[in-house]
C-alpha cells in the first residue's frame, strides 16, 4: 500500500519533516517515490503541493493521521 507519511531530515533539537509519498514497506529515511511537501515545527510552517497531493490520493494512496492533521489545519 502507498503511504503519504513524514519523513524527519534537520539536525538535533531542530526538525525539519519532509511529506513524502513512499510504500508503506518501506523503512522511513529509505527510499521514496516523491516529495510532495515540508514541515518546519520550529517556524510552525507548512507547504503542501494541493495537485501533487490530490493526484496521489486518486491513485489510491492513504496518508497517516500526523499528515491528515497537518492537511486540515492548512
Amino acid at each position: 500500500m502507498i503511504k503519504i507519511r513524514l519523513s524527519r531530515t534537520g539536525v538535533r533539537k531542530n526538525p525539519f519533516y519532509r511529506i513524502v509519498v513512499c510504500d508503506e514497506r518501506v523503512k522511513n529515511k529509505g527510499k521514496h517515490l516523491e516529495i510532495i511537501g515540508f514541515w518546519q515545527p520550529a517556524k510552525n510552517l507548512v507547504k503542501i503541493d494541493k495537485e501533487k497531493l490530490a493526484k496521489w490520493e486518486k491513485t489510491g494512496a492513504k496518508t497517516t493521521p500526523a499528515v491528515s492533521r497537518l492537511i486540515s489545519n492548512n
